[in-house]
């Protein structure tokens, strides 16, 4: 019997494909035989990536990009198409938080950055929703695709401070159950979507809130902690196990799911 789990020689796509937790996802399909492709703005860091990749043994391509820009996503798509003929899965990584879209202890809902906000909520959303418009319509062609969004332990409940980025994750959460259901009534039982919802991992998104400028754990993080079971932040190949189980055959009847990967954060009460 085959290997339900086998991503070999599939095409994945990362967009933010440069981050600690999309290298690590990068780096594990790769092994695992898949064709990879890194969506980025960091020409240097893509490139690095994709050098390190090559250099396992592995195949990958870095294709410079924004995630909200329609036109580039368009251009993105032909060059991927030219050099592979296809694509299987696309992981929409691309995402983030700024510190004008949170709300710190010494201030209020009042004083939130609106602008910033908005930012943030056009990074997370629709650098979502755009590039899932480009590429997925290749996956309709095929008829066969899977798309792996990224949610948030934010989005499962409303957390202290980052409100931009909770909502914004929480629309992520919407817009996947809304697209499972879109591209499979009308395109078909081939095309997926399904997202995975971090808890608590180390980014250098998250350092500023998660450590203090010395390098211990923040107030929050220790707070985070306590509220976590396994009594530890999440580590980035934690991650990998059910990113590769989206993206394969295992999950062929598996669509509109949104996953905590927390070590029980969101089970646990006091």
């Amino acid at each position: 019997m085959a290997n339900l789990f086998s991503v070999k020689d599939k095409v994945i796509l990362l967009t933010g494909g440069c981050g600690i937790l999309g290298s690590s996802m990068a780096k594990h399909l790769s092994e695992e035989g898949a064709r990879i492709v890194i969506l980025d703005r960091n020409v240097e860091g893509g490139n690095q990536l994709v050098d390190e990749i090559k250099n396992s043994g592995g195949t990958a391509l870095f294709v410079q990009t924004d995630v909200l820009n329609k036109e580039i996503l368009i251009k993105n798509r032909q060059e991927i198409m030219d050099a592979y003929g296809q694509i299987d899965v696309l992981i929409n990584l691309a995402g983030g938080n700024m510190a004008g879209a949170t709300i710190p202890p010494d201030k209020t809902f009042f004083e939130l950055d609106i602008d910033a906000f908005r930012k943030v909520v056009d990074l997370n959303l629709f650098g979502t929703v755009l590039p899932t418009m480009i590429f997925a319509e290749v996956m309709v062609k095929q008829q066969k695709g899977s798309i792996i969004n990224i949610s948030s332990e934010s989005a499962l409940r409303p957390l202290t401070r980052v409100v931009g980025y909770g909502c914004a994750k929480a629309a992520i959460s919407n817009f996947t159950q809304y697209m499972a259901g879109e591209l499979a009534t009308k395109f078909g039982e081939g095309l997926r979507v399904n997202a995975i919802a971090p808890g608590f991992f180390l980014t250098e998104q998250n350092r500023a809130l998660m450590t203090n400028p010395d390098g211990t754990p923040s107030d929050r993080c220790k707070t985070i902690v306590a509220h976590t079971p396994f009594k530890r932040l999440g580590r980035p190949e934690e991650l990998v196990g059910t990113v590769q189980w989206l993206a394969s055959d295992a999950s062929a009847f598996v669509t509109g799911t949104v996953t905590p990967i927390d070590g029980g954060f969101d089970a646990f009460s006091i």
